[in-house]
């Protein structure tokens, strides 16, 4: 039970949880690239990917200078599929909008 709130906290954080969306495409994303397609500063997106670092949503690897992100590809069954419901109530919210 615990592990389920401290994934729904995380992701209650519009930054964290817009990160998480753009990680969601399967692929490796530079802090950089995350900086700059959510609008945060480098320390402070720097602090939501330890957040979700330690919830175990995100792995990391270090490129010289560079720190990449990508999907835990360990993460429990789950876990994927309360961030899947969460990304897909969102995308039809947003759909809602549009219409």
């Amino acid at each position: 039970m615990q592990v389920a709130l401290d994934l729904l906290s995380a992701l209650a954080e519009p930054t964290r949880l817009a990160a998480v969306r753009l990680l969601w495409d399967g692929r490796e994303h530079c802090v950089c690239e995350l900086m700059e397609t959510i609008g945060v500063t480098q320390s402070r997106m720097s602090r939501h990917m330890l957040v979700l670092k330690q919830v175990g949503v995100v792995t990391d690897r270090r490129d010289a200078q560079w720190v990449r992100y990508r999907r835990n590809p360990d993460l429990p069954p789950e876990q994927a599929a309360i961030i899947e419901a969460v990304i897909a109530s969102l995308d039809a919210a947003q759909g809602r909008r549009a219409a």
